[in-house]
Formats: structure tokens, C-alpha cells, sequence
């Protein structure tokens, strides 16, 4: 396993239990939740194969439904997340492409392309969690409130860690 793949794996790690030692507990007023486990799948190396993607995305959901008992529905948001990532870089794309060992960083892609890339991903990681959290579209209203205000909360600490923790330079291979 080269530098960079360590890397990730210990990210993995300090992001799972981040959520569930600490964040898990910082709910704003029964409608705000923070899932910074997500920034892992965020932050990964721009060039992934989708398959490794994927992979990484059920791991990531499935290992958090183990500490929540909550049967599979982190596993499918993490996995749309990660299907869809590709398409939102595809759309996000600059002329120049991508360096291929590029990560997601706020300070080499700047601030208009890291706010589109990580609310939309956020938001429909969050949109699919809380309806299937729901089980129906009993009470639309209250959940899309909580979507919108979980997006919002999670992005925040997303941008605040990647601020404190992830530096401007570039990584080698």
C-alpha cells in the first residue's frame, strides 16, 4: 500500500469515528444532523475508478449502519453519493481537466467550484438518507426542512475541516 492509499484509510478512520464518538451527539434542535463521515468520500482522489468508488462508498455507509442500527440506509446514500460523484465532476470539470492525482481541495480548486461540488453531493446524500429514514412521504414538509438544514450544518464543518486539516499542495503518487 503506496503513501497516498494510507493516507485515505487513516481519514477512513478518524472520519468514522468522529461520527460516531462525537458528532453523532451535535443535533441542532431535532433538525439538524451532522454526517462528517461523508467528507471521506468527498475528499477522495479526483481520478478514482468507479468500481473502487463504489466499494469505498458501501464500506463507508455500511460501517456507520453498524454503530446506528439502522439497517442498509447510510449504505444506499453513500453509495448514491458515490455514484454520482463522477457525473457532478464530470460537470465541474475545468478546460484544463484534472491533475490525476488530484484530491478535492477548496484551495487548489477554489471556492465557487468546492461550495457546487460538495452542497449537491451533500444535499443528495442527505435528501435519500432522511427519506429513507422516513420509510414514506408522510411528513414531506418536516423532512425537507431537515435536508435542508442538515445539508447546510454538514457543509459547514466539511469546509471547516478542510480548512484546518487539508493543506494547498499537491500530492505525489
Amino acid at each position: 500500500m503506496n503513501k497516498l492509499g494510507l493516507s485515505h484509510l487513516v481519514q477512513f478512520f478518524i472520519f468514522i469515528a468522529l461520527q460516531v464518538f462525537l458528532v453523532k451527539y451535535l443535533v441542532l434542535f431535532d433538525t439538524g444532523f451532522c454526517y462528517i463521515y461523508i467528507a471521506f468520500l468527498l475528499f477522495l482522489p479526483i481520478q478514482l475508478p468507479p468500481v473502487i468508488l463504489l466499494l469505498m462508498g458501501f464500506t463507508t455507509g455500511i460501517t456507520v449502519d453498524t454503530f446506528y442500527d439502522t439497517a442498509g440506509i447510510h449504505a444506499g446514500a453513500c453509495v448514491l453519493l458515490a455514484y454520482v460523484r463522477p457525473f457532478v465532476l464530470r460537470f465541474l470539470t475545468p478546460r484544463d481537466e484534472y491533475d490525476a492525482n488530484d484530491s478535492v481541495n477548496v484551495r487548489l480548486m477554489g471556492w465557487g467550484w468546492f461550495v457546487t461540488y460538495t452542497l449537491v453531493l451533500i444535499f443528495l446524500h442527505h435528501l435519500l438518507l432522511f427519506f429513507l429514514e422516513l420509510g414514506g412521504l408522510k411528513v414531506v414538509g418536516f423532512t425537507l426542512l431537515k435536508v435542508l438544514v442538515s445539508t447546510l450544518y454538514t457543509f459547514t464543518v466539511v469546509v471547516i475541516v478542510q480548512l484546518l486539516f487539508f493543506s494547498a499542495r499537491r500530492v505525489a503518487r
